[in-house]
């Protein structure tokens, strides 16, 4: 597994390749960053992963400086996923001087849900991931990059810039990978007590419950839909959660859903600390 710490050394050991399939990661990897790999393999002629924790995405009160950083542990997981490239750059290299140019997402798309509790956030993982982009695919007639349903308003955020720009590049969402309880698996797990991580797996519960009543509701979604939506949120609030959304949207644009469309739930809540998302397509 070859190690690029610059742009230059990616493209140098890039230059052979054709058809990159690319993860995007900010490191303290977990399971379901090995089955992101284990996805792009066959889809490209070289698997490269980048591991870079972007100051753009953070709020000034959120977690920057103390994001787990895993290096060690993190290339021991991508080598032994088959991963062929490693792509680590400095914050100097990637961002050289001050980022005044900025890839701001679709005000429509991006300032709701997410973008609503954390302004700005779309324009941060917006402007890094073009930049991963140009310096995985530059030169390149065509490429794959793989992320995870998890993160489900990103990847749609993430898709519209690629279809909007017309990137040579397809880009593909795995499946939330999901601990036993059905807890969704993340890097920010890690920062739960015992005790909040048997409670976590709630979010995902409170989600399939209001997924079912979403779904019941059926032709009348639209009228029952908030009242819907104040009860699962109340009842987290109940279990000393503190909640941003839980929500039932339209899948193809997350926009307030009618009847006949297509549904995806997502929440977001704080338990203790650590503020958690996850989704379930209805």
């Amino acid at each position: 597994m070859l190690i690029a710490r610059s742009i230059a050394e990616l493209r140098q050991h890039l230059a052979h390749s054709s058809r990159p399939a690319f993860v995007p990661t900010m490191g303290n990897l977990h399971a379901g960053h090995t089955t992101l790999i284990d996805r792009a393999k066959p889809l490209g002629d070289c698997t490269v992963a980048s591991i870079f924790v972007n100051r753009l995405q953070f709020l000034p009160h959120e977690d920057f400086d103390s994001y787990p950083r895993t290096w060690e542990a993190d290339c021991a997981k991508l080598e032994a996923a088959g991963c062929d490239v490693v792509f680590a750059p400095r914050e100097t290299d990637l961002y050289p001087e001050r980022q005044t140019v900025k890839v701001q997402a679709d005000p429509v798309l991006g300032d709701i849900l997410e973008g609503e509790f954390r302004p700005g956030f779309f324009t941060g993982v917006s402007t890094v991931v073009m930049k991963l982009f140009m310096s995985v695919f530059a030169g390149k007639a065509e490429g794959v990059a793989v992320f995870g349903k998890k993160d489900y308003q990103q990847l749609m955020v993430i898709r519209q810039m690629v279809r909007q720009l017309a990137l040579p590049l397809e880009v593909m969402g795995v499946e939330t990978c999901r601990a036993a309880d059905g807890l969704a698996l993340s890097s920010r797990n890690g920062y739960l007590s015992e005790a909040e991580r048997a409670e976590a797996v709630q979010l995902s519960l409170a989600l399939r419950e209001l997924g079912r009543d979403a779904l019941a509701a059926a032709d009348a979604l639209h009228t029952h839909l908030p009242a819907l939506e104040a009860k699962a949120m109340a009842g987290l609030r109940q279990r000393g959660w503190q909640t941003d959304y839980l929500t039932v949207r339209r899948r193809h644009d997350l926009q307030a859903p009618q009847a006949g469309d297509a549904l995806v739930v997502l929440g977001a809540a704080k338990l203790g600390a650590t503020r958690l998302i996850d989704n379930f397509e209805i």
